[in-house]
């Protein structure tokens, strides 16, 4: 594979005691791009994921940031590249947010020493970027959701990296925050010039907000690249089993996908 990316992803292969799941895995993500990792249960996006920031390590093939081997870098200078948001923002301490999101500038602060009032800078920047300044002071476990899940992606946005890795960051908001969170992340990767890596089970929402596509089908990589050539109606039907149609909003010009099917004998579309 030819390097070249921000994030290369070399051959990687993840393997389950017998069960291989990452198979010959190869991309090259590109700097400041949004790329949604899509496909069924169990395919290993988020096993795929957790190959990207060295919480696995693979079993074959390779993972180079800025063109070095990931497995050859401490996890402190892997934190301070690559920030993630994980797909549960539960946290029950009574931390407030002003906590929650200067645990971003960890990776630069050296032990036993306090934030630096540069970091304190960051942290509210940080608040200010993502419109939780007003909500600094109160505790993180009172707040709702999608309240939550702003203050995470500040965190992440403290920690000032260049990649952000997102597991299923929608998965339990209300449609209207589901809009909102990736609206703002759409913004934060274009103000902060970041590449954002989003895996998601939710076609239309990683349609309309992804600049490429990777489709992973029986553990390989099936299609990558735009998400009008990659969610073709064949394509889905086959990695997904559903009839699905790739199309344009007409309200908003945005990319969307319609999924047809049928219940208690009605046909029904989404």
């Amino acid at each position: 594979m030819v390097s070249g990316g921000i994030l290369d992803i070399d051959s990687l292969v993840y393997t389950y005691g017998d069960k291989t799941v990452l198979d010959m895995i190869s991309l090259n993500i590109k700097k400041g791009e949004i790329l949604g990792i899509l496909g069924p249960n169990g395919c290993g996006k988020t096993t795929l994921l957790k190959n990207l920031n060295k919480n696995l390590h693979p079993h074959g093939g390779c993972v180079m940031i800025d063109g070095s081997d990931i497995e050859e870098m401490s996890k402190k200078d892997i934190a301070r590249k690559i920030s993630v948001v994980p797909q549960s923002n539960e946290i029950r301490f009574a931390f407030t947010v002003r906590d929650i999101v200067g645990m971003g500038r960890m990776p630069f602060q050296e032990s036993l020493r306090g934030a630096s009032s540069d970091d304190m800078k960051i942290t509210e920047r940080a608040m200010e970027q993502t419109g939780i300044i007003s909500m600094a002071d109160r505790h993180i476990n009172t707040m709702s959701g999608g309240e939550r899940q702003r203050a995470i992606i500040a965190r992440a946005v403290a920690q000032t990296p260049e990649i952000v890795l997102m597991d299923e960051p929608t998965l339990h908001l209300d449609i209207n925050m589901q809009f909102e969170v990736l609206d703002l992340m759409k913004r934060l990767a274009h103000d902060n010039n970041l590449t954002v890596v989003i895996v998601s089970h939710d076609l239309p929402m990683v349609t309309r907000y992804c600049d490429r596509i990777m489709l992973i089908h029986e553990h390989k990589l099936f299609a990558v690249g735009t998400p009008e050539d990659v969610l073709t109606e064949e394509n889905m039907k086959t990695v997904f089993n559903v009839d699905a149609l790739f199309e344009k909003d007409p309200r908003t010009g945005t990319n969307t996908v319609r999924l047809f099917g049928s219940c208690g004998g009605r046909d029904f579309s989404i």
